[in-house]
């Protein structure tokens, strides 16, 4: 019955979370001279919420919303060097090695010769390409889709793109919210391999309960998931 199966990028292909909480820990500490540290992590957060419909997903808009925020907490006392620190920590992130997490490879080659491969993932159109690039994993995949977001339209639009059926479509990754929940509401099969990092946008508080939804503890066992449905 499967077709078509697309894998998200970050966190489930390559590391990228645990790069996003180092560089608050670390704006946080510019801060500390204006608010306490969780204080100021949960105003940089609000302020990132706020600015999606604008900059999306990605570094240059985690950025621009850490100088927003650093100018609201400091009513624009802050620094310019510290404005030009919060713009070294967005540059260091973009020059992260991808570190591709375990067993992703193998279970690449493993699905490879029988079903069409996709990497459906949200995020800054450049910022995705270099890590798919630097990550020598592009070679594997038929068709790669960098979403603005990942909502039931968005993947009615990619799965008409692929010209299969929404049963003949299986999506996995580490979001419940934007891998699994669209892809089951729209007809789809979907994977949830948790990552030990989650972005408070990408939580969830109920449980997700559906015949196509399959839980996998890591990218490895989704072979013999698959094999099996």
């Amino acid at each position: 019955m499967i077709k078509v199966i697309a894998f998200d990028a970050d966190d489930t292909l390559w590391v990228n979370e645990p790069f996003f909480r180092e560089a608050e820990e670390e704006f946080a500490s510019l801060m500390e001279g204006f608010m306490p540290r969780h204080s100021s992590i949960k105003e940089l957060y609000l302020t990132e919420i706020g600015n999606l419909g604008l900059y999306g997903y990605g570094i240059k808009g985690f950025m621009l919303s850490m100088i927003q925020t650093a100018l609201r907490i400091s009513e624009h006392k802050i620094p310019v060097k510290a404005i030009d620190k919060i713009l070294e920590i967005g540059y260091e992130m973009m020059q992260k090695p991808v570190e591709i997490l375990p067993g992703v490879e193998e279970v690449l080659v493993a699905l490879h010769d029988d079903y069409r491969l996709v990497m459906a993932t949200k995020g800054d159109l450049v910022d995705q390409e270099r890590k798919l690039k630097k990550s020598g994993l592009d070679h594997y995949f038929h068709h790669i889709e960098i979403m603005s977001e990942k909502k039931v339209a968005d993947f009615a639009k990619l799965v008409r793109h692929l010209d299969v059926a929404p049963e003949e479509f299986l999506m996995m990754g580490n979001s419940l919210k934007s891998d699994v929940l669209p892809v089951l509401e729209l007809g789809g099969h979907a994977i949830h391999i948790p990552y030990h990092i989650t972005w408070e946008h990408e939580r969830i508080e109920h449980e997700v309960k559906h015949d196509n939804f399959y839980q996998a503890e890591n990218i490895i066992e989704v072979v013999g998931l698959i094999r099996g449905m």
